[in-house]
Formats: structure tokens, sequence, C-alpha cells
């Protein structure tokens, strides 16, 4: 085994190390709106579910020279955002989201993505996903190391759920139908493939 101290790498050293391990990584692309009214969309990958009660979702952003992401910065905010999952008819429109824009360019015209008015939130969803959550923000960690902040941590509470009726069998999400996409290293990316079943010790 080969054996890294991260306090000797530097940031981008521990990134590939962390990004190239932890996979395959879900992917979510959270819509969130400007002081100016711009409707912002960008996917993250450092995302996934804190707790089901009550239903709460974590996604991360990472700051690039210390500045805060435009998605963190809405968010911090007006306290609301949508979270969508990224599949397989939606990843390449997706994926045109992450160019870095200046904050009054919105990412959705842009990749001619499709809005949708949310139910219990102003911030609006994108009609493309199949799974969609409306969130309001519970908790905000500033993370970093030397008086430095790297990595703002946003914990929203799912306030509604839009589920495609496709994907909804028997009140469980068929992951067939879904065909999620999820994010490995670099530009590549990884579909649910071969699935198989192991059932927990009673």
């Amino acid at each position: 085994m080969l054996s890294f101290d991260p306090n000797n790498n530097t940031e981008r050293e521990n990134y590939k190390l962390l990004i190239g391990s932890v996979v395959p990584r879900p992917i979510a692309f959270v819509t969130s709106v400007a002081e100016d009214g711009t409707v912002n969309g960008a996917p993250f990958s450092y995302f996934n579910i804190v707790s089901s009660n009550p239903p709460l979702l974590s996604v991360s952003t990472q700051r690039k020279n210390g500045m805060m992401k435009d998605t963190a910065r809405n968010i911090m905010g007006n306290k609301q955002f949508v979270v969508h999952i990224v599949d397989e008819q939606n990843a390449r429109k997706i994926n045109i989201t992450a160019a870095s824009l200046p904050p009054q360019i919105s990412e959705i015209e842009k990749a001619n993505l499709t809005l949708v008015e949310s139910e219990r939130i102003s911030v609006p969803g994108v009609k493309e996903a199949k799974v969609r959550f409306e969130c309001t923000l519970e908790h905000s960690v500033q993370l970093g190391e030397m008086d430095s902040i790297g990595t703002d941590l946003l914990i929203g509470k799912v306030v509604h759920f839009h589920i495609d009726e496709e994907i909804y069998e028997n009140g469980r999400i068929n992951h067939d139908t879904l065909a999620a996409v999820s994010r490995l290293a670099g530009s590549n990316y990884a579909k649910i493939g071969e699935v198989f079943s192991i059932e927990r010790p009673k």
C-alpha cells in the first residue's frame, strides 16, 4: 500500500485522492436565485442524504481563491434552493451549466433548460429533471484551515418532493427508469450498471 500524509500534499493532490476513491458520487443540480433575480444552476458531486427525519440533504460547494460560489451566496441570501437528480437524459445539458459564468448570466438559459415554478418556495426548478427537491436552508457551515475558508457546507430541509410518475412504483423509486448518473474523476461519469443484492443479517 502507498501511504500519504495529507499535510504533506497540496490541496490538489488531496482532491485527486478523494474524488478518485469516493466513487461513484451522486450529482445534485442546484438552482438558486441571485439578489438581482437571476436564476443560477450548477452541478455538485459533494452531495448526499443527511437524514430522513427530518428530510435533509447536504451540498458542499468548494471556494476558489477564497471566493464563495454563486450558489452558496444565493442560498445564504434567501435561504431557498432546489436540488435535482442528474440522469442520463439531462446529463449533457447539466454539464453545460458547470461553466464559470458571471453571476448575472443564467446557466439555465445557456443550457436551454426549462424553468418550472416551485410549490413551497420562490426558487424555480427545471422541468427536465425526473426528481426535484424544494429545500430551505437549515444549516450552513464554513470549513477551512489556518484562517482560510475553503468550503461552504449547506444543509437543506426538503419541504416538497416532485417525482416523475414514470419512475414511481408502489411508494418506491425505480432506479432503472430514473437512470441517475454519478460522478467519477476527471471527465468521467457512470451509469447505474449491474445491480446485485446482499441480504442484511438479522
